[in-house]
């Protein structure tokens, strides 16, 4: 068995690879030859001292797909809570108190074949690559293929994912309004991936900056509340976020309005809406505006089985709305594939997991 790092996963994961894998494992999934258990988090009343608020949280999720061979089991072993920036803003945080001041989340891998674990790999790289991944196919499957402009709400690890794959899956662009509530990690922000990308990455001074004129907007952030008024989208915008409801907490990137306006909706897991009671997206059925049948799933949308874009003026919205242990196989049993040829990471005896009896 192996253990890589998330040194070792970056050494060999690209974004295109993440994509194609996971394009692979969605359509999959819409066709029965996937299988995923929904997110779960459970809270326990243990805290940090030094942290006032803060708890120790469990979260696992886990799934396969028949391309891959294998079953992953993704775990995280948290502290979490929520922090007030400047200006009232809220978002959630996780605190690195494990040795070393380190965080604790694993991706375990099995044969499907052998039923045996075949690695254990650090999870955070994947967690990065695999919603970036997600939110561009989406991008790719909805937006309009002229856009020049986007918007972008977040200045942290997932904004810098998201930000690489927009421009992956829609090199026509020219210019990205980057807003964050703390001026200075937006600007910051906006100076590296200038010099990196030769793109024109641009602070925005306020939240309707990287909106409006914006033909895609992304919201790539930890928020609680809505980044943007809904009324500022123009049409022919393509929206996408990736924080909702979770279970736990009603935390939200976009507000009513923006849901309502949209013409199409597309999610990454319909059955996470209301295993999570995503009250955000469950809106405009409730609202009377559209019914349940009408959210498509980003595997069906991938397939051809239902329309995207039909009109260049719509407003489409694809919602990043869960993680699944599904796509810890996929970008995963390819990261050892990788690995293994190169001869990364560290081997113990696989016999080290094994029984001779069953329970």
């Amino acid at each position: 068995m192996r253990i890589l790092s998330n040194d070792d996963v970056q050494q060999v994961l690209t974004a295109e690879d993440c994509m194609s894998v996971l394009r692979v494992a969605y359509e999959e999934y819409t066709l029965g030859k996937a299988a995923n258990r929904p997110r779960n988090h459970t809270y326990f009343p243990v805290m940090d001292e030094r942290f006032p608020g803060f708890q120790f949280r469990f979260k696992s999720q886990e799934g396969g797909n028949v391309a891959s061979g294998v079953w992953a089991l993704r775990i995280t072993s948290d502290m979490v809570g929520v922090e007030t920036l400047a200006g009232g803003v809220k978002r959630r945080r996780l605190l690195p108190i494990a040795t070393g001041d380190k965080f604790c989340g694993l991706v375990t891998l099995y044969s499907m074949q052998k039923l045996e674990p075949l690695a254990i790999i650090h999870d955070s790289y994947i967690q990065k690559m695999r919603v970036g991944a997600t939110s561009a196919l989406g991008i790719q499957a909805l937006s309009n293929p002229d856009a020049r402009v986007a918007g972008l709400f977040g200045s942290g690890w997932q904004a810098q994912s998201h930000l690489e794959y927009l421009l992956l899956v829609r090199p026509s662009i020219e210019e990205v309004r980057v807003y964050s509530p703390t001026k200075a990690n937006r600007e910051s922000f906006a100076r590296h991936w200038s010099e990196k990308t030769g793109k024109r990455i641009i602070a925005a001074e306020h939240p309707r900056d990287a909106v409006q004129g914006c033909q895609i907007v992304t919201c790539a952030t930890a928020a609680f509340d809505p980044c943007f008024d809904g009324k500022w989208l123009e049409p022919g915008t393509h929206v996408t976020c990736i924080t909702n409801p979770d279970g736990t907490a009603m935390r939200r990137e976009l507000d009513d309005t923006t849901y309502d306006r949209a013409d199409k909706i597309v999610v990454f897991s319909r059955e996470q809406i209301r295993h999570d009671n995503q009250i955000d997206i469950l809106g405009p059925v409730e609202r009377g505006l559209k019914t349940f049948d009408e959210i498509g799933e980003l595997g069906e949308l991938l397939l051809g089985k239902i329309p995207g874009r039909m009109r260049p003026d719509q407003i489409t919205l694809f919602a990043n709305n869960t993680g699944m242990g599904l796509q810890f196989a996929a970008v995963g049993a390819r990261v050892l594939e990788l690995a293994e040829e190169r001869g990364l990471g560290h081997v113990i005896p696989t016999d080290w997991f094994l029984e001779e009896t069953s329970p």
